[in-house]
């Protein structure tokens, strides 16, 4: 990974520090993919590779249709990032380009709708790699940009709050902090989980469990996360009912003995308003935790 030279799009200045934009040819998913950054002040001097001037970095998941560039226009997460010093990435939300049949038919499987797993099923397991994407990324980000591999966090947003919760508790040695917005909680019981994890993993849903939060966490034996979680839900989210189960994944963590703060939220539906009004909150909440 220390080969790979990301490409730099675009940068703008933000609240004293740089907001950039790359694209890098991604070997987990076998095609050219983009990702975001935002570096605060000081950070785009730092020498990458060295061991002075590392930030905690934090990852963010976003949603599904989103793409890279959707949290750092929508979420006014900049700001308190540069006031902190901290490194936000985000990473896009599927392959582009893959050239698969039908890839962009619905707006929740394909096209950004990668679900941030390793698909199985042809034509999807060429390209449809999110999983190892992400792990990819991380290894790009440490060896390219000034962040600790030490403070690593990772949240995310809806389809993004998913692939959070399950990125960290398969890897906890790689994330350190870990939060999400109205995450798929239960990707295995809802609508939108079953049709992504047919269609990529297949009939066998001894694989799907192997991607879904709620059963990741019902299955350990010791808190992942002893400094604890943190949930956000809307309690006027329209997909909360039939999509999202944040309760399945409550009460799985209450079992496993794992620190959770699952906050409620009247009035709050599941768009970049509610994120906006808590995002504040959350990078505060990594910031501890990684410290």
């Amino acid at each position: 990974m220390d080969s790979v030279m990301p490409e730099l799009l675009s940068e703008h200045a933000c609240f004293g520090g740089v907001q950039r934009f790359y694209k890098y040819d991604s070997a987990a998913i076998g095609l050219p993919m983009r990702f975001s950054v935002y570096l605060p002040p000081g950070a785009a001097d730092t020498t990458p590779g060295t061991d002075a001037g590392k930030l905690p970095v934090l990852f963010f998941l976003a949603g599904l249709t989103c793409t890279e560039e959707t949290f750092m226009i929508k979420a006014g997460a900049q700001r308190v990032a540069a006031e902190l010093g901290v490194i936000l990435v985000t990473p896009d939300t599927s392959p582009r380009g893959a050239g698969v049949s039908g890839e962009a038919d619905s707006w929740d499987f394909g096209v950004g709708a990668g679900f941030y797993v390793d698909a199985t099923e042809e034509p999807w397991s060429r390209h449809y790699r999110m999983y190892s994407h992400i792990l990819e990324l991380r290894e790009l980000v440490l060896a390219r940009l000034p962040a600790d591999p030490a403070r690593v966090g990772i949240f995310g947003h809806s389809m993004g709050g998913h692939g959070a919760l399950m990125l960290a508790l398969r890897n906890p040695a790689l994330f350190h902090s870990v939060s999400a917005f109205a995450p798929i909680a239960a990707p295995v019981r809802c609508p939108w989980g079953q049709k992504a994890f047919g269609g990529y993993l297949g009939a066998d849903q001894a694989a799907w469990r192997a991607y879904d939060a709620t059963e990741l966490m019902a299955n350990s034996t010791a808190a992942p996360f002893p400094k604890g979680i943190l949930v956000d839900q809307g309690l006027a989210d329209k997909f909360l009912a039939e999509q999202l189960y944040p309760e399945a994944f409550e009460e799985a963590c209450r079992k496993a003995g794992q620190p959770l703060e699952l906050r409620r939220h009247a009035g709050y539906d599941h768009g970049y308003y509610f994120i906006q009004t808590f995002v504040e909150d959350h990078l505060r909440f990594h910031y501890r935790q990684l410290g």
